[in-house]
């Protein structure tokens, strides 16, 4: 978990926590604070999006997600979003906040490592009310920039809750060892995932045979734990030339653990469709 605020400057409404709450009429950033502020850009924070009335698109990693009534979005640090070039006539709650604010709550939230490659939650009609009831008070806590941090945790643990709760429903009560075993892969990839481990090493960092975790990582992914590495380095090259990160194919297959620069852009056109040299033309 990395330290420090990496909030952009002046997002923060509370003096000791990195925070920030958004809705309609409420938490916009001035005009001179936005200036050169990319509408796509690497998220360093975590960011949620919920929506009470009206319908919005958001693209996520080059993925369009479509957000109506009672549904959330919720997007990790070092994705890359596109925002909307307006948000008028719906009424919604945005949310943000870093590591540093995540390390400060009382327990761990599953759906953070985003086990079901899911970035969309629908919520029933109850607890769409308590959503909008957690929001209602982080935004009357967060009008006072010291306001005591431990009463906005407070909230900040009941709404992360009832989100985690909702990510999990309908996945028909998961045995929980397999879950967690699945977090360990993801977070094992994550943390390893220039060394280009092989899925013989993963099985036996989890304690698994190289059988079980390919069922476990195909059930909760619908990918091989080959293929989910091998998309997972792929996102990461084309979040790093997206960003604008562009050094050359070469330098960027060294930087991603692939010894063989050729190969590497064999296994990005065979994933993607595109040459790196086509995917970076059709960014400019």
């Amino acid at each position: 978990m990395s330290s420090g605020n990496v909030f952009p400057k002046g997002f923060t409404q509370n003096a000791q926590l990195p925070i920030r709450v958004v809705s309609p009429d409420f938490g916009h950033l001035a005009a001179k604070t936005i200036v050169g502020y990319n509408l796509t850009h690497r998220l360093p924070y975590y960011f949620f999006l919920f929506m009470r009335e009206g319908e919005i698109h958001y693209v996520i990693d080059g993925e369009t997600v479509v957000l109506g009534k009672h549904e959330l979005l919720f997007s990790l640090p070092s994705q890359l979003q596109h925002l909307p070039l307006s948000v008028d006539g719906n009424d919604y709650f945005k949310l943000g906040f870093d590591d540093e604010c995540l390390s400060r709550l009382p327990r761990q939230y599953p759906f953070l490592l985003n086990p079901l490659n899911q970035q969309k939650i629908r919520f029933s009609p109850t607890a769409a009310k308590r959503i909008q009831a957690v929001f209602e008070l982080l935004k009357g806590l967060l009008t006072v920039s010291d306001t005591d941090p431990q009463l906005i945790l407070a909230h900040l643990n009941c709404l992360l809750t009832e989100i985690d709760s909702a990510y999990f429903t309908g996945e028909n009560k998961p045995v929980e060892d397999r879950l967690t075993k699945y977090l360990g892969f993801k977070v094992f990839v994550e943390n390893n995932l220039t060394d280009h481990p092989t899925i013989k090493d993963i099985a036996q960092e989890l304690a698994l045979s190289t059988d079980s975790l390919y069922q476990l990582v195909k059930h909760y992914s619908g990918y091989s734990p080959k293929e989910f590495m091998t998309n997972r380095l792929i996102l990461e090259a084309r979040r790093r030339i997206y960003y604008g990160e562009r050094t050359s194919v070469k330098e960027l297959a060294f930087e991603l653990g692939f010894n063989d620069p050729d190969y590497f852009s064999r296994l990005f056109k065979k994933v993607t469709g595109k040459t790196v040299a086509k995917f970076i033309q059709d960014l400019s």
